[in-house]
């Protein structure tokens, strides 16, 4: 089989944060198969391996077995606990792109709302992507923004963490805040979110380690 034959996603649904789907291609059908992690894009790259997988010849039960225990990769929609019924989501996303995708998979993966913490990374690439970054949150019922993470940069006169959650609202979001510190998040946490709800941590920054320690915090 050729890696770049046609095959096909199927009947595509996600469910407590898992995506379940089959896949068609020239010689057959693969059901039932099971991601343990939520996003159009990750079945987009599940289904890219499946079809490598194909071609060498692995089976479409070692496939099944395989995708099944993946175990995902570290700060890609990493889970880090579950406090009261609030799941907390650990992500590296810090571009536009990666954040809408981000937050449209934990819109699909909780039936409660999205609360969304971001840390932007670098003064230059929020001046950039100003735009960008102003209409990547639409699938958060809350977006709060943290301070900018340097990574070694100047700050940038008007691009900041303020500016940001300004240009927000002005996109048309409808609950944009910012937040000035770890325990700012803390208190955001402890103040809006509810059992159902999930807490999205993004950026590449500091924001992880906030995220790790947020379960203790929030104790």
């Amino acid at each position: 089989m050729n890696p770049q034959a046609d095959v096909r996603i199927k009947k595509l649904r996600y469910e407590n944060g898992q995506a379940h789907f089959n896949v068609s291609y020239k010689e057959g059908k693969i059901k039932g198969l099971v991601l343990p992690m939520p996003g159009d894009h990750n079945v987009l790259n599940a289904t890219a391996a499946i079809a490598t997988a194909l071609h060498m010849g692995i089976s479409p039960d070692e496939i099944k077995d395989a995708l099944k225990d993946f175990g995902g990769v570290n700060r890609r929609f990493t889970r880090v606990a579950e406090i009261e019924g609030v799941t907390i989501i650990d992500d590296y996303a810090h571009h536009p792109v990666e954040i809408a995708a981000v937050l449209k998979a934990a819109r699909q993966s909780t039936e409660g709302r999205v609360i969304a913490i971001h840390q932007p990374h670098r003064y230059s690439r929020l001046e950039d992507l100003f735009e960008g970054f102003c209409g990547c949150f639409n699938d958060a019922d809350i977006a709060a923004i943290a301070p900018v993470f340097a990574a070694g940069e100047a700050p940038i006169e008007g691009v900041d963490h303020v500016t940001l959650a300004a240009g927000l609202v002005t996109h048309g979001h409808k609950n944009a805040t910012v937040i000035d510190s770890e325990e700012g998040l803390a208190a955001l946490v402890k103040a809006e979110a509810q059992p159902g709800d999930m807490v999205v941590c993004l950026g590449a920054g500091t924001i992880s380690a906030w995220a790790n320690r947020l379960p203790e915090a929030l104790k």
